[in-house]
């Protein structure tokens, strides 16, 4: 059968594809903007400084809007979990039930404390009480990360169970929850989910900034939102490293995949970019880097790296996720070497930072932090393929056989125009009929 028929399970990879990609953007900016607007309220606090202040009271206010649409998107995605993936839930479903739970106990955690800061706003003798606030906020948030990202590594990783004739017996989700791919999945979700909040909104910083907006508020923003992405994007460099040698011990058809590694072999180069010529393998226009794909795997230039000349090609992952590596990787060098130089040209002051072309630069690095969020997701979800529960079930097995997957295609799809739609629209109404300029002559005020 064709991978392009439009059979149910093609519909239902395609309207849950559909669903993560739109959920994924608000998922992540959940799980950072929560810690942005809590260091900034407590700089705020520890300087004096009404203008940190401001920051966390303007970007709560627009957090509040993205959570509205990522409750509606989540919820879809439990339904859709439900009614497209039966067989897989079945199977699956009592292994991961905790983590599941303990997702939507993070998520309310966070939600009864979020309406408790929003609304308690100077009402406090001591600010630092309502900044306290803001930790629970932080931790519900990231939690809700953590044990999303446990189920996902369980589907990489599957473990805690004993398969006897088809039936799930020993049932330990403590060990299922904590597999070998806990590690590095969870460690990469939250850490780039940091890395594209501060990102997606230096580059809002840095838009107004070009506007002509240029009062010490923007620029005490851009300096807050560059130098925490710096420090987000080397820690997500380095988990990102980790993540190599996870795939090259657990899943090396994925990493070969990605790789364009076709025969395993020692002292293994790593291929950068290129075109790959589907009828003879060969790469073309491709970058060689000497030994690098050995270290990348093992850390050692000499080691052995598995290829997919050992791997079944009925199980072989689909090769265009080499682009989708790529881009994610470049993408986050880009933002890395970017942050980095913002942070020595303020050290150093030889260089302006509200340069219009510099600025420009920030303002692309958003939908590009973007953009790499979403090639990490479908890298690391269609590099599995074709297993949704790794060598144990394969994703056309686990999709419901029927009707009407279409329709319920073609409805998410318009609700999701409808919801990103009203998203902006708020957004921007939001922000455009109270300036923060509005706000510092209060401030300036005294009031």
């Amino acid at each position: 059968m064709s991978n392009l028929e439009l059979d149910s399970a093609m519909l239902s990879r395609l309207l849950t594809s559909l669903t993560l990609g739109f959920h994924i953007i608000f998922a992540t900016l959940g799980v950072g903007v929560p810690l942005l607007i809590s260091l900034a309220e407590w700089i705020g606090i520890k300087r004096n400084d009404p203008y940190y202040t401001l920051l966390a009271r303007r970007w709560a206010r627009g957090f509040v809007v993205t959570v509205a649409v990522g409750v509606v998107t989540g919820t879809a995605i439990g339904l859709q979990l439900s009614l497209l993936w039966p067989n897989f839930m079945q199977l699956a479903g009592q292994v991961i039930s905790l983590p599941l739970f303990l997702e939507t106990f993070a998520f309310f955690f966070e939600a009864i404390f979020l309406g408790i800061y929003l609304y308690t706003w100077d009402r406090f003798k001591k600010p630092i009480y309502h900044w306290l606030i803001s930790i629970p906020v932080v931790i519900g948030s990231t939690l809700s990360a953590v044990f999303i990202s446990t189920v996902n590594a369980f589907m990489n990783s599957p473990q805690g169970f004993d398969m006897v004739d088809g039936v799930l017996t020993n049932i330990q989700p403590l060990a299922a929850m904590f597999n070998p791919a806990t590690p590095t999945k969870v460690g990469h979700v939250v850490m780039s989910a940091y890395l594209t909040s501060a990102i997606v909104l230096a580059a809002i910083t840095a838009f107004h900034m070009l506007k002509g907006k240029r009062s010490t508020y923007y620029r005490k923003a851009l300096k807050l939102t560059m130098t925490a992405g710096f420090i987000f994007a080397i820690g997500t460099a380095v988990i990102g490293d980790f993540s190599g040698k996870y795939l090259a011990e657990y899943q090396p058809s994925k990493l070969a995949a990605a790789e364009w590694h076709f025969e395993t072999s020692e002292n293994a180069d790593l291929v950068v970019g290129g075109f790959l010529d589907d009828e003879t393998n060969e790469v073309k226009y491709g970058l060689v880097l000497p030994n690098f794909l050995s270290i990348l795997a093992h850390g050692d230039p000499n080691a052995e790296v598995m290829g997919l000349d050992q791997v079944p090609e009925d199980e072989v992952p689909p090769l265009y996720i080499h682009y989708l590596f790529d881009g994610m990787v470049g993408i986050g060098m880009f933002l890395a070497a970017l942050t980095f130089f913002f942070v020595i040209a303020l050290r150093l002051k030889r260089f302006n930072t509200e340069n219009k072309w510099f600025l420009r630069l920030i303002v692309l690095a958003g939908p590009l932090s973007v953009l790499a969020i979403e090639f990490g997701w479908i890298f690391s979800e269609v590099g599995r393929q074709p297993w949704i529960l790794w060598d144990i079930m394969r994703t056309g097995h686990a999709a419901t056989s029927a009707n009407g997957v279409g329709w319920m295609f073609v409805l998410f799809l318009l609700l999701y125009i409808v919801l990103g739609t009203l998203c902006v629209t708020v957004l921007r109404k939001m922000f455009k009929t109270n300036p923060a300029e509005n706000e510092l002559e209060e401030i300036s005020r005294g009031k």
